[in-house]
């Protein structure tokens, strides 16, 4: 094995363990894609809790304590994805937020800028995109 493959398989098996406190909260609807994304986060190592709508994230991130990012879904019913990062940031909240969107109007890209540490993860996506998202908040964390 070449000193580069080396290096490449040391990165890869220590991926896991600078993840493993990594703790992030997902929220969508869609039960069979918060699975899907809970899984790539927990393969990557992450500590990974769920919840099915914007108002149990908000829940959950009050009783659980801190998380170090948020991922929602755009379109979620009672409460959006932006409501919920919204509430976060008027809670004096700085923890990162992902919100999911299958949907492509350039005015949701400008209420997204708008907030604070929160970017746009446009559906569909893999894993390879879905960390890439979370090491533009978080970087060398996944």
């Amino acid at each position: 094995m070449s000193s580069v493959e080396s290096a490449t398989l040391a990165r890869e098996l220590q991926a896991p363990e600078r993840c493993m406190s990594l703790r992030i909260l997902v929220a969508d609807d869609d039960a069979d894609l918060l699975e899907v994304v809970v899984e790539a986060l927990t393969d990557a190592g992450a500590n990974v809790a769920s919840a099915k709508s914007g108002a149990e994230l908000l829940k959950r991130l009050g009783e659980d304590g801190a998380f170090d990012l948020i991922i929602a879904d755009v379109l979620m019913p009672w409460m959006t994805g932006l409501q919920v990062a919204s509430s976060v940031r008027e809670a004096g909240l700085e923890v990162p937020v992902i919100l999911m969107t299958g949907n492509r109007d350039a005015s949701l890209d400008e209420r997204v800028d708008s907030l604070d540490r929160t970017v746009l993860l446009r559906k569909p996506f893999g894993d390879r995109e879905l960390r890439a998202a979370v090491e533009k908040l978080l970087p060398g964390s996944i």
